[in-house]
C-alpha cells in the first residue's frame, strides 16, 4: 500500500498526520493533495524516515546532494556531507555515488540519515555495465529496471528515472539549435544508450514495470530532467518542453498505479523565463510537485553558484516550485567538500524561506527576530538565525568594546539605541 492509494481511499496516514502538524494545516487537505498526486510522502517503510511532505500549499523543502566520484571516493567524507547537511537544515539527501563500493556507500548513508533519501539508480546501472562490459551503452534493459528494485529493497525513498529521454526527445535535440547539447548525466547514459542501441529507452518503454516496483515499496519517482538546459541560451526550449509534455503523460499514469512522483527541471534559466517555465509545468502534470536545480539565473559565477540558485531558487519557490535542489560553489568546479556542503544548503534554506514568507508562511519568525533586533537582543537573534554559527563568528570577530550591546559597525553611534531613547522614551 502506498501513501496516494491509502489518501484515495480515505485513510488518513500516520505520515500524513505528521505532515500536518509540522506543516500547520488541516490533515484533510494534506490527505486530499496526496490524493490527488499534488503532494508527495518520500516515505519507503524499510527506511522509515521523518515524515515530510512536499508540494501544494506546504513550505519549500530543500535537497543536499553528496556522494563520491570515479575521481575521488571516500566514504567518511561523504558521511560527514550528510551530518553537515542535515545539521544545517536539509530536508531530504541524495546520494548521487558513482565511485567505490555503491551498495556499502548507500547503505551506511541509510543508517545515517533520517529524512528521506534519494538515489539515481542508472547511475549504479551504467557503472556496473562499464565493469560488467566495458561500456555504458550495453547494459540491459534487466540491468536497468534491477538497479530500481535493488535500491529499492535498501531502503531508498525516491528515485530519478529519466523517462522523458526518449527516442522522440532525442531526435527533436538532435535538431534543436542548443548550445550545449545534454548536462544531465543520467540522460545523457540513456540518450547514448538509445543511439548506440536504436532501441526506446526501457524505462518508458516499460513503465509500467517501473511502476510496479515503486508501487511494491512506496518509491517516490522522481521523473528526471534530461533536457535539462546547461546554458541560459538553451532555457524553456523545444527539447525541454517536448521532454515535459512526455513526463505529463506519464505522472498520470503513475497516479492511476498509485505511485507517488515528483517532477525535476528546468537548470539554467534567466530570471525572466522562471514564473512561464513552472506555470506551464504545472499545467501539464496537473498540479505535480516541482523539484528544481537552482535554477541557475547566469553562467559566469563559478565558486558563486550557490548564490547564483539562491537567487533563482527564492523567484521558483515564489512562483510554485515545491523542492530545491541545492547547489554548492564547486558547481561546475570539483566535488564539493564538506564546507561547501553547509554554504550550498544555507543559500537554498535562505531561498526557501524568502518563497514562503513571500506567500504568508513562517512570517512569524521574521518578526520575532525583528522584535529582538529593536531590542538589541543577540542571544534571541541567534537562536533565531539560519545560521547561528556564522553569526556568531562574525560578532565574535570584531566584539564591541564601548557598548556591549551593539556592534562595532556603529557602537555608540547605534541609530537603534538613538531611537529608543529618544523616540520611545516616556
Amino acid at each position: 500500500m502506498t501513501q496516494l492509494l491509502d489518501a484515495r481511499r480515505g485513510r488518513i496516514t500516520e505520515q500524513m498526520r505528521e505532515v500536518a502538524r509540522e506543516e500547520k494545516v488541516d490533515v484533510e487537505l494534506v490527505r486530499r493533495r496526496v490524493a490527488e498526486g499534488r503532494i508527495v510522502i518520500p516515505h519507503n517503510p524499510i527506511h522509515s524516515p521523518k515524515s515530510l511532505g512536499i508540494g501544494e500549499g506546504l513550505r519549500v523543502k530543500v535537497n543536499a546532494n553528496i556522494g563520491t566520484s570515479r575521481e575521488h571516493c571516500n566514504l567518511d567524507e561523504e558521511v560527514e556531507k550528510a551530518k553537515v547537511a542535515l545539521r544545517h537544515g536539509a530536508h531530504t539527501i541524495m546520494d548521487l555515488s558513482t565511485g567505490g563500493d555503491l551498495d556499502r556507500i548507500r547503505e551506511t548513508l541509510l543508517k545515517v540519515v533520517n529524512v528521506p533519501f534519494g538515489t539515481v539508480p542508472i547511475y549504479q546501472a551504467a557503472v556496473e555495465a562499464i565493469e560488467r562490459y566495458g561500456s555504458i551503452v550495453d547494459m540491459s534493459e534487466d540491468d536497468m529496471f534491477n538497479s530500481f528494485e535493488h535500491q529499492a529493497k535498501q531502503g531508498v525513498d525516491f528515485a530519478v528515472a529519466h523517462v522523458g529521454v526518449t527516442k522522440e526527445s532525442v531526435e527533436r535535440l538532435r535538431r534543436q539549435d542548443r548550445m550545449i547539447p545534454m548536462v544531465s548525466r543520467g540522460g545523457a547514459f540513456h540518450m547514448a544508450w538509445i543511439l548506440h542501441n536504436d532501441e526506446e529507452n526501457p524505462l518508458y518503454k516499460n513503465f509500467d514495470y517501473l511502476l510496479e516496483i515503486a508501487k511494491e515499496y512506496d518509491l517516490t519517482l522522481s521523473l528526471g530532467d534530461g533536457m535539462r538546459s546547461g546554458a541560459i541560451y538553451d532555457s524553456n526550449d523545444r527539447a525541454k518542453f517536448q521532454e515535459l509534455l512526455i513526463i505529463g503523460e506519464l505522472v498520470e499514469r503513475a497516479r492511476e498505479k498509485g505511485v507517488q512522483c515528483i517532477v525535476e527541471g528546468p537548470g539554467h534559466m534567466p530570471l525572466n523565463h522562471i514564473e512561464s517555465n513552472i506555470r506551464v509545468m504545472k499545467t501539464i502534470t496537473k498540479g505535480a510537485p516541482y523539484f528544481v536545480l537552482g535554477p541557475l539565473v547566469t553562467d559566469i559565477a563559478p565558486g558563486y553558484d550557490h548564490l547564483v540558485a539562491g537567487i533563482g531558487g527564492a523567484l521558483a519557490g515564489y512562483y510554485g516550485a515545491d523542492f530545491l535542489c541545492y547547489v554548492t560553489p564547486a558547481e561546475h568546479l570539483s566535488l564539493p567538500s564538506a564546507e561547501d556542503v553547509k554554504e550550498g544548503v544555507i543559500a537554498a534554506r535562505i531561498a526557501a524561506h524568502s518563497a514562503n514568507l513571500a506567500k504568508g508562511i513562517d512570517r512569524e519568525i521574521d518578526d520575532e527576530f525583528s522584535r529582538a533586533r529593536d531590542h538589541l537582543d543577540w542571544k534571541k537573534m541567534f537562536e533565531l538565525a539560519i545560521d547561528p554559527e556564522k553569526a556568531k563568528e562574525y560578532r565574535k570577530r570584531r566584539p564591541p568594546l564601548e557598548d556591549p550591546s551593539t556592534c562595532t559597525m556603529c557602537g555608540k553611534l547605534c541609530a537603534i539605541k538613538i531611537v529608543n531613547k529618544y523616540l520611545r522614551r516616556g
